[in-house]
């Protein structure tokens, strides 16, 4: 059997089980590397070799500083007023699709969903509105976004390094950024006021209110002479305490606590609120009002790296019928118990001195490194990770300035871009934006081992002779079409294949048959493969073609139907718009 046979025979097998969705996809890819090794499709000293691969080096490290732009609060100036601009689903999915696409365009658009959908969800939860209407915007969005830049979506990364390899020099930063932002314009105005009518309304979305919703916990912050509520009266605290989602349920005031007659008080000095409310309302009221977490003792807690974490009090655990204090968690451990949320009860009492009690969910913050053990000496259960963080907000501006400075650089080809996302992540390192623990969690390991496998087997198809074949089946049937018809056939068929396939797999096949097509044609080949590039991102039928419509597949209560709905609307315009634009931009 030849070797072409072979390749098509591993390619129509790996699509077929990437189609069916029953395997992980990281699994498919790294089998079918092994097996095309085995065969003898790729050679002995190739098969790691895409794990070192450009493409697979940038990804992950996109994906770190997305951690610590989120971490040092960065995101957090974006995000935190959106909720005063919204009146309406039309103005909810304008500014919250115009953001998501931004944040998209400069870190990962899973991880700018990852960041915006909480906050999605939060404002919906406030309206009243039901969630449906906007995360599948919120979602296409945020993929329209990726587009923008070389490092907003994989297969932009895959397809620079795939012309710098083929073609001597890869694109850089902004070479996308012509096509990319008039498509991700024209998609998220279209979307905003017509395509998000045809998603169809989802009265109860399962495992909502589950997935979503946010534990409350009873916490005491302390002012201090630089709180900027120092003098006020509670009560004119009621609009800062609504809009974070929050309760004042008491004052402590020299030791005594004070409910339900406090409302008149004018703050002084050392007293202590007691807040009940969420995680990220208690933070941010916290952060607005300038006044101080509580732990439990009489110093600071000497901290490096911080985690914050959530865990579950069992029946017989060593910390049941004691406080805080008794147990020594900031003496013993360097730990800092910051609230309690207890089901059923309303717990207003100093936190640091509360009798904890089976079922306690406590949320618990302390060094990074410490954190795990501390747990198991308290003998509690951690809860699944949710993301909770409490943002070193005094560091977001650094945050933002190493990133800005990196990327500048890069676009000016001052320093290559692998190397400039490495050194902002030394950087962070260094100035403890991100913890040392938080590095490796910050990577997406599935999409690596997708990346890493599939690069040597979509060589193989390129060696083999496979993808100039493709071609010239496509210029046989297409031979009384002009270069923008096959322009256009290219793009629409690496747009559907990307809608059933992963799209860095999609991008990884598609690459070097455009490139070929387009060296018959003697056209352009950057026209073609900006419109492998397009095709490949713009995955909007199904919930399995990008990560991003697979995340909000339960919490917005879709069925698999639901996509085509308005995503084939969205791919009509994308074809559109981006063939003119490249046309424009990559004359052939």
């Amino acid at each position: 059997m030849s070797d072409q046979f072979l390749i098509f025979s591993l390619l129509i097998l790996i699509f077929t089980v990437f189609a069916l969705n029953r395997v992980r996809y990281d699994m498919v890819a790294f089998a079918a590397l092994i097996i095309a090794s085995v065969i003898g499709l790729v050679p002995t000293n190739e098969v790691f070799l895409g794990f070192g691969h450009p493409a697979v080096i940038i990804v992950a490290l996109v994906l770190i500083i997305s951690r610590g732009l989120v971490y040092s609060g960065a995101v957090e100036l974006i995000t935190q007023h959106l909720s005063k601009f919204i009146s309406s689903v039309t103005s909810h999915i304008v500014i919250m699709g115009s953001v998501s696409a931004l944040l998209s365009s400069f870190i990962n658009n899973i991880a700018a969903l990852a960041i915006m959908m909480p906050a999605d969800i939060s404002i919906n939860k406030k309206a009243k509105r039901n969630p449906s209407n906007t995360l599948m915007p919120l979602s296409f969005a945020s993929i329209l976004g990726g587009m923008i830049t070389m490092i907003g979506t994989a297969p932009n990364i895959v397809i620079a390094t795939y012309r710098g390899e083929a073609l001597g020099e890869p694109y850089g930063m902004f070479d996308f950024f012509y096509v990319g932002i008039i498509v991700a314009i024209v998609g998220v105005i279209f979307i905003s006021f017509i395509g998000w009518r045809l998603i169809p309304n989802r009265t109860n979305p399962p495992n909502y209110s589950e997935a979503f919703e946010e534990t409350k916990y009873v916490a005491n912050t302390k002012i201090t002479n630089t709180s900027n509520i120092l003098g006020q009266r509670i009560t004119e605290l009621n609009m800062l305490c609504d809009d974070n989602g929050i309760s004042i349920l008491g004052v402590i005031r020299d030791g005594q606590l004070f409910e339900g007659s406090f409302l008149n008080f004018i703050l002084q000095k050392d007293d202590l609120l007691v807040l009940n409310g969420p995680t990220q309302g208690v933070d941010h009221f916290i952060a607005k009002t300038k006044t101080q977490y509580t732990t439990a003792g009489e110093r600071e807690i000497e901290i490096g790296q911080q985690s914050l974490v959530e865990v579950v009090v069992p029946l017989n655990a060593v910390v049941v019928g004691k406080s805080a204090i008794q147990l020594g968690l900031l003496k013993n451990k360097n730990t800092s118990l910051l609230g309690i949320s207890r089901r059923g009860e309303s717990l207003i009492d100093n936190v640091r001195k509360a009798k904890i009690k089976a079922g306690d969910v406590l949320l618990l913050h302390g060094n990074s490194q410490d954190i795990s053990a501390v747990i198991d000496w308290i003998e509690c259960l951690p809860l699944a990770d949710r993301g909770l963080e409490i943002p070193d907000r005094k560091k977001a501006w650094q945050a933002i300035a190493i990133f800005a400075i990196a990327i500048v650089a890069s676009a000016m080809n001052f320093v290559y871009l692998p190397v400039a996302l490495s050194a902002v992540i030394i950087c962070y390192l260094a100035f403890k934006i991100v913890p040392p623990a938080t590095v490796y969690k910050s990577i997406n390991w599935p999409v690596i081992v997708l990346l890493g496998s599939m690069i040597p087997i979509g060589n193989a198809l390129n060696d083999s002779g496979g993808a100039a074949t493709i071609a010239s089946e496509i210029v046989e049937l297409t031979s009384d079409y002009s270069a923008v018809v096959v322009l256009t056939i290219i793009l629409i068929i690496t747009m559907t294949l990307s809608d059933v396939l992963n799209n860095v797999a999609t991008v990884l096949i598609a690459a070097p048959i455009s490139l070929d097509i387009a060296q018959r044609l003697n056209a352009n080949p950057d026209a073609f493969l900006m419109a492998v590039a397009v095709g490949a991102s713009c995955a909007f039928l199904t919930p399995i073609g990008h990560q991003n419509n697979s995340i909000i597949l339960g919490p917005g209560g879709y069925k698999f139907s639901d996509y085509w709905r308005c995503g084939l609307a969205v791919e009509l315009i994308v074809v559109a718009v981006s063939v003119p634009s490249i046309l424009v931009f990559w004359p052939l």
